[in-house]
């Protein structure tokens, strides 16, 4: 028995040893934990408030004589324009997770999340939630974690320091769960003069939201959603469809449907508004595409960045006469163009940090060579031209121009972001 005892005394000891030389290092990375809500609650939080400086800007729409600007994520401004030489930021639309909006009639339709939420905005400044579609949309970011319940809404993130092993190998950040982002009291309010907004209802270029007759569409990142929105307060699912992937902006025009994708555009035609089919593709090189249609051509802006994979930046015409077979016409090449706006002969491109340009587009043939101004040292990003009056939007706030002469386009009035 003794010579058993023997080797176990030195293997314990061995062990100890080992232990006591075992080397540990202090490690510091961000962790990030996924936050979830109930979309029912968040819906709650909808309410109209003063208004607020412009910080974070992202769509516009122009309705009657207002122009909403959607605060990226956070909600709706609410800008009186009777004046567009002074413009008032008369209320805010408290709508969590909003990215887009459309109107009809006197309703206006917000993404909040997964939900399509319904406003009467008769008076802008006391918008009302009047219906809600919970599950109408996909989700902004989708999680594969552990059965949370909830809409993922964000992270919250948090600096870790621990020990760990020498030989440990750790990540900069941490992430719970396997998640890939994809893509109180209201103060008083003023009370601007209510309206019915029946005429204009524009969207900018960049949209993912359009109206045609009594149908409101919306595309995602591979899907066309169909409302039907005969009973503006109350729009019905009417359907859905795979068109692809990469989809990016959506533009109604003459029954048809044109939709802007990171390798082309797609046109379905509306002859049943409840159910668009596919008429023809228009593709292009792999880059970021807004666009609009007039007459006989659509025109294109291609640009690059992060999510586009390219270094295509140019403006293409394309001929939509025969809407299953489009052929481009033109091609000119630009500085980095975003959204864009036609009206007549006078064509508006946002060209990224070059600023706002302005084009006679009577011979598509020949746009290139008739640029009539330029407005630079501004980040442009999205435009509505209608009734000789141009709204831009830019990461530094709301431009408005006079573009009576196109020849000598005005600046009118400019609200500033505030950082």
């Amino acid at each position: 028995m003794r010579k058993l005892i023997l080797p176990l005394l030195v293997l314990t000891g061995l062990l100890a040893s080992c232990k006591k030389d075992q080397c540990e290092q202090t490690r510091t990375y961000w962790k990030y934990t996924p936050v979830y809500r109930e979309i029912s609650d968040i819906v709650k939080d909808i309410k109209t408030t003063t208004g607020t400086p412009l910080r974070k800007t992202g769509k516009i729409f122009l309705t009657g004589h207002y122009i909403l600007v959607n605060e990226y994520m956070q909600g709706i401004h609410v800008i009186d324009n009777s004046n567009p030489s002074a413009p008032q930021n008369v209320a805010f639309i408290n709508i969590p997770g909003n990215i887009d909006i459309a109107v009809k009639d006197n309703i206006l339709y917000a993404d909040c999340y997964t939900a399509l939420v319904s406003l009467n905005i008769s008076n802008p400044a006391a918008a009302t939630v009047v219906n809600t579609n919970y599950d109408a949309l996909p989700p902004l970011y989708v999680s594969y974690s552990n059965g949370s319940s909830g809409v993922l809404i964000g992270y919250d993130s948090a600096r870790v320091t621990e020990k760990v092993s020498c030989s440990a190998s750790g990540p900069v950040y941490w992430m719970e769960g396997d998640v890939q982002t994809l893509t109180n009291t209201s103060p008083g309010v003023s009370t601007p003069t209510a309206f019915t907004p029946s005429s204009p209802n524009i969207s900018g270029s960049t949209s993912r939201f359009a109206i045609d007759r009594d149908a409101l569409y919306i595309v995602d990142q591979s899907s066309l959603r169909v409302f039907n929105v005969s009973n503006a307060a109350a729009p019905a699912a009417s359907g859905s469809s795979s068109i692809g992937w990469n989809i990016e902006t959506i533009f109604a025009y003459d029954k048809h449907l044109y939709i802007g994708t990171s390798t082309g555009m797609q046109i379905f035609n509306l002859n049943n508004p409840f159910a668009p089919q596919h008429d023809g593709t228009f593709a292009h090189a792999l880059s970021c595409d807004p666009v609009v249609v007039q007459g006989h051509y659509a025109y294109v802006t291609l640009h690059s960045g992060s999510t586009c994979n390219n270094s295509v930046n140019e403006l293409e015409v394309v001929d939509v006469t025969n809407s299953t077979a489009p052929t481009i016409v033109s091609t000119y090449t630009m500085h980095s163009p975003r959204g864009l706006s036609i009206d007549g002969a006078t064509l508006f491109i946002c060209d990224g940090d070059e600023g706002l340009k302005v084009f006679d587009a009577a011979d598509v043939n020949n746009i290139g060579s008739h640029q009539l101004g330029a407005f630079s040292n501004i980040q442009s990003q999205d435009v509505i031209a209608w009734n000789k009056t141009l709204l831009m939007i830019g990461s530094d706030g709301l431009y408005e121009y006079d573009y009576s002469d196109p020849q000598h386009v005005t600046q009118l009035s400019h609200i500033a972001v505030v950082k």
